[in-house]
């Protein structure tokens, strides 16, 4: 079970972070993970993918502020980029990245 401390870790020790708030009863959360998953991962590849079930870590979806779901966090050197809910579609991410994470990985 993940824990609120190994996500922060996780989130300091990367560049590029996506956490994924769903929970098991959730039909949309699972049809938009795999696609939105392949995607960071084929266009983005040192991006790390964290997936948060709400049901089992209430905490961690307290602690971010997430009251609703599918909820996408993107982070990049600790901050907070881009925080998508509900209603998003995997293009709408994925150009909203594109740029902060080339200049990123540039340097």
């Amino acid at each position: 079970m993940q824990t609120l401390e190994a996500i922060q870790n996780t989130l300091i020790t990367n560049d590029a972070l996506m956490l994924y708030f769903s929970a098991p009863t959730c039909n949309v959360c699972h049809a938009l993970k795999p696609k939105l998953t392949e995607a960071i991962t084929t266009e983005f590849p040192t991006f790390v993918i964290e997936s948060i079930d709400i049901s089992e870590t209430p905490e961690i979806a307290s602690h971010f502020t997430v009251f609703t779901i599918p909820t996408v966090l993107i982070f990049f050197q600790g901050r907070e980029f881009l925080r998508k809910s509900r209603h998003m579609s995997i293009g709408e991410v994925t150009d909203a990245i594109r740029r902060p994470y080339n200049l990123m990985v540039e340097n």
